[in-house]
């Protein structure tokens, strides 16, 4: 039994020196307070006071977890139906159509943003179909550098961390549970609405949580589409670790973007428990 502990606490030194102690470390640099560029170490809780007494932090925060909010919504709407089909395939051709579902996490976030970027553009390809489909006149400015930008980009980025949860949820519900329904005579909607959906719950919620989790910290995509209209926390706290050079405000930023992020984990946890059968 003394040798297990040891072999137990001998592993989880590699994960607390290389995770609970930078977080631990960051956490005190949000009680320290900055003056004329030089960080003065001692516990404060002005930087969490001055956050949420000024509007424009505040504000903001909410803006980005109403804007993630939305993100999670929209994929989880799209990448839904997108797993039900890939699901409902046969053979080979369902990990076919999965692997080309989830081909964009092998692709460099970067080029990523820049192939978003010039589609939703002046002369991008959705001005273009909107322009000869008759729907617009002229190009529009619309799609890009403002807060519809930078939804439209997360929601495509983030897509495939929603689609791979959901499928593998669909993908563990035995066929003979959908076909005991179907002989006891409910048709295709009961059976989706009493089977397919509750089981695929969990799934759901955790491609859900990807993408609020992913899309609270991105800092990147707001910084490259967003434009000024397009401002988040993240894109805050990246110009506090920069010009500002504001480490303690910034790190309780992070913080509290931290304990965001750590609710809905426990909340979507909380939800899967309940939902487990």
């Amino acid at each position: 039994m003394r040798r297990r502990w040891l072999i137990f606490l001998g592993i989880a030194v590699v994960p607390a020196l290389l995770i609970v102690a930078p977080i631990a470390s960051f956490l005190l640099l949000s009680l320290f307070r900055a003056e004329k560029n030089v960080i003065i170490r001692e516990i404060t809780f002005g930087n969490y006071s001055s956050f949420f007494g000024n509007w424009t932090y505040f504000g903001t925060f909410l803006g980005t977890v109403l804007l993630c909010l939305e993100v999670m919504g929209v994929a989880v709407l799209i990448g839904y139906p997108v797993a039900w089909f890939i699901w409902q395939q046969k053979g080979s051709r369902r990990y076919l159509l999965l692997l080309l579902a989830v081909m964009p996490l092998f692709m460099s976030y970067i080029v990523k943003l820049y192939t978003l970027r010039s589609m939703l553009g002046l002369n991008g390809l959705v001005n273009q179909a909107l322009l000869g489909l008759g729907i617009l006149e002229k190009p529009s400015q619309a799609f890009l550098f403002n807060q519809r930008a930078v939804l439209i980009t997360m929601v495509v980025i983030y897509l495939p961390f929603v689609v791979l949860p959901i499928f593998l949820a669909l993908e563990r519900i035995p066929r003979s549970l959908l076909q005991a329904s179907l002989d006891l005579g409910a048709g295709s909607w009961d059976t989706f609405r009493r089977i397919v959906l509750p089981l695929s719950l969990p799934g759901t919620i955790a491609g859900a949580l990807f993408a609020f989790v992913l899309a609270l910290g991105d800092f990147v995509t707001p910084q490259m589409v967003g434009g000024t209209t397009g401002f988040t926390i993240g894109r805050v706290i990246y110009s506090q670790f920069g010009l500002a050079y504001n480490w303690p405000f910034g790190a309780a930023m992070a913080t509290i973007l931290f304990i965001t992020a750590l609710i809905g984990i426990l909340l979507a946890g909380y939800s899967i428990s309940r939902q487990r059968v």
